[in-house]
C-alpha cells in the first residue's frame, strides 16, 4: 500500500531523498514508490515549503477559517459559518453572510455580489486556509485565480499570525458575542441577526480609531467597476509566456514542468534571472523559481507586510 501507515514519514523521506539526488524523473519515482504523480508532487511541494517537517500525515483542517468566525449551530441543528468582508481603511462591513457550505463556489457567489455592488479593490487579504489559499505554488486556488483575472492581488497573512488581520479578528469576536450567544433557532433567523449587526456596525456604532465615527461616514465604494468579461494576465517585453495544460504542466525546453492544475488554461510568465534560474509568475503573483538545469521548481514564500492592528 502506498505510504504505509506504520512509516509514512520515513517512506516519504526516502522519496524526497531520491528526488533530491535527481537520478530519476518524478514519474519514475512515483512508479517505484507506488504512488500517483499527483501525490508525488504534493509531497515535493510540501518539502519545498516546510522541509522535512512537512512530511508525514498532516491535518486537513486550516489553522484558522479565513474571513469567518467560529462555526455555530443554530438550535435546529444547522451549521453556519459567517463569511465577512471588511474594508480595511474604513472598517466598513461589506458582507456578513452565513454559509452552510463555506467552500469555493458558495463563497464566490457572495464575493461576486459584493464586488459588483461596491467595485473592485486593489487587493484582498485573507489567511492561509481554503478556499482562499492552498499549499500549491503561489498558494493559488480557483478563487485567487478569479481575483487576479479581475485585477485584484491576493494577499495572505503569515501562517499563525492572525494579528496581521487584527481588524477582522476583533470584528469576529464582537460578531460572535452579539449574534450567536445564544444561537438563533434557524438559518434564516441567524442571518437576520447578522444583517442587523451589520447595519448597526456600519451606521450607528462609533469607532475610536475613526474619531468616534461609524464606518458608514467614511466608506467610499471603489471607482473600479466589475468588468463585463474576465481577462487573463498579460506580460510585457522580456517575459516568456507558456500556457498551462489541463494536467497543470508547461512545456519548457523539451521537458514538462508541473506547476498547478488550478492554472490550467492560463498563461504564466517566465523571467530569466541568470543563465540557470527563471522566475515564474502568474500576473502579480510570483509562483517560484525554476532551475532550468534540473527542471526543479522552488516555491516563493508569500511575504505580506503586517497590517496595523488598530
Amino acid at each position: 500500500m502506498p505510504w504505509q501507515e506504520a512509516s509514512a514519514a520515513g517512506e516519504q523521506r526516502r522519496f524526497i531523498e531520491a528526488w533530491l539526488r535527481g537520478e530519476e524523473t518524478v514519474a519514475a519515482l512515483c512508479r517505484r514508490f507506488g504512488i500517483s504523480r499527483k501525490t508525488g508532487y504534493k509531497r515535493i511541494n510540501r518539502f519545498k515549503a516546510w522541509g522535512y517537517a512537512g512530511l508525514g500525515d498532516r491535518s486537513r483542517a486550516p489553522h484558522t477559517h479565513p474571513q469567518a468566525t467560529s462555526a455555530d449551530r443554530t438550535t435546529d441543528g444547522t451549521r453556519i459559518d459567517p463569511l465577512t468582508v471588511q474594508d480595511a481603511a474604513s472598517r466598513y462591513l461589506l458582507a456578513c453572510r452565513g454559509l452552510t457550505q463555506p467552500r469555493g463556489p458558495q463563497v464566490r457567489r457572495v464575493l461576486e455580489r459584493v464586488l459588483r455592488e461596491y467595485g473592485l479593490p486593489r487587493a484582498i487579504r485573507t489567511d492561509n486556509g481554503p478556499p482562499f489559499a492552498s499549499l500549491g505554488l503561489g498558494g493559488l486556488t480557483p478563487l485567487a485565480v478569479w481575483w487576479i483575472k479581475l485585477g485584484i492581488t491576493p494577499e495572505r497573512i503569515a501562517p499563525g499570525h492572525p494579528e496581521q488581520n487584527g481588524r477582522l479578528e476583533r470584528l469576529h469576536r464582537t460578531l460572535k458575542a452579539e449574534t450567536t450567544m445564544p444561537p438563533k433557532p434557524s438559518h434564516r433567523s441567524q442571518q437576520r441577526a447578522f444583517d442587523a449587526f451589520r447595519h448597526g456596525y456600519n451606521d450607528q456604532r462609533p469607532h475610536e480609531a475613526l474619531g468616534q465615527r461609524p464606518p458608514g461616514r467614511l466608506y467610499r465604494p471603489s471607482d473600479r467597476a466589475y468588468p463585463r468579461r474576465l481577462r487573463s494576465p498579460e506580460y510585457g517585453q522580456g517575459v516568456t509566456v507558456r500556457k498551462v495544460r489541463t494536467n497543470g504542466q508547461i512545456r519548457w525546453h523539451g521537458a514538462l514542468i508541473y506547476l498547478s492544475e488550478t492554472l490550467h488554461g492560463e498563461p504564466v510568465g517566465l523571467v530569466p534571472q541568470d543563465d540557470r534560474y527563471w522566475t515564474i509568475q502568474y500576473g502579480p503573483v510570483q509562483l517560484g523559481r525554476l532551475d532550468a538545469h534540473t527542471g526543479h521548481m522552488f516555491p516563493t514564500a508569500t511575504k505580506v507586510l503586517p497590517m496595523s492592528p488598530v
